[in-house]
């Protein structure tokens, strides 16, 4: 392995074909959990620009964001607002929210508390599809606690990567008691050794509001190499 490969890409390559088919659930989730590792400790710093889209039919109420954001090694996030139009109250309400919720759970002990681990979560083996082109694990994911983080649904597992590639379900909590469902789809691709978020939709039933449907959508990534001396890169962008 050269000094210019991450470590965790020289991992993948240790599977064989014959293992990909028949890894064990508990040597998988074990496996995403040492992945996600080192690739936390790989990716020092990217960048990526994101389109936040609201959109309630019921109310007619529409509105968009575009935002830069920075992240660094030590798991900060900042973001600069590029553009905004529509709704204010959405902007500052929703969009901003979120943005909130993202820098909060990007590091420490509150990353830890959602990710995609057997700590947080009980596993079902569901079977292997092909997501992206690439041969993928499906799991069934049920919470351990009602953290309002959390999630109830399926993960697609990249088989040779063993990073999330696609998570569809719904919060373990619902966010108040006007919701009555809320289901979402997080999809992810891959830049260059990374798995990076490309879109996340959220279609949200409320009382007396309807439904509305909140799309991100995640482009124009810039990725800082690792150092020569590094180990081995970061979670998938969330």
């Amino acid at each position: 392995m050269t000094p210019h490969v991450p470590a965790f890409l020289a991992m993948a390559t240790l599977l064989t074909a014959a293992d990909l088919r028949t890894v064990p659930l508990p040597q998988l989730t074990d496996r995403m959990a040492q992945m996600d590792h080192a690739r936390l400790k790989s990716l020092q710093h990217y960048t990526d620009t994101r389109r936040y889209i609201l959109d309630n039919k019921r109310f007619r109420t529409h509105a968009e964001m575009t935002v830069r954001m920075t992240y660094d090694s030590s798991g900060k996030k900042q973001f600069q607002v590029l553009s905004e139009s529509g709704s204010d109250w959405v902007r500052k309400y929703v969009f901003r929210r979120l943005m909130k919720v993202e820098q909060e759970n990007a590091a420490g002990a509150a990353r830890r508390e959602v990710l995609i681990t057997s700590d947080n979560y009980n596993f079902r083996m569901i079977g292997m599809e092909t997501a992206n082109g690439r041969p993928c694990y499906v799991l069934e994911a049920t919470p351990k606690t009602r953290n309002k983080y959390l999630f109830r649904g399926r993960v697609w597992v990249d088989a040779e990567d063993a990073a999330p590639v696609r998570i569809e379900g719904s919060p373990a909590q619902l966010p108040s008691l006007w919701t009555s469902s809320v289901h979402f789809v997080h999809q992810y691709q891959k830049i260059g050794p990374y798995w990076m978020a490309a879109s996340n939709v959220s279609q949200t039933e409320v009382r007396l509001f309807g439904s509305t449907e909140v799309r991100v959508e995640y482009f124009d990534y810039q990725i800082n190499p690792p150092a020569r001396t590094a180990a081995t890169a970061s979670a998938p962008g969330q």
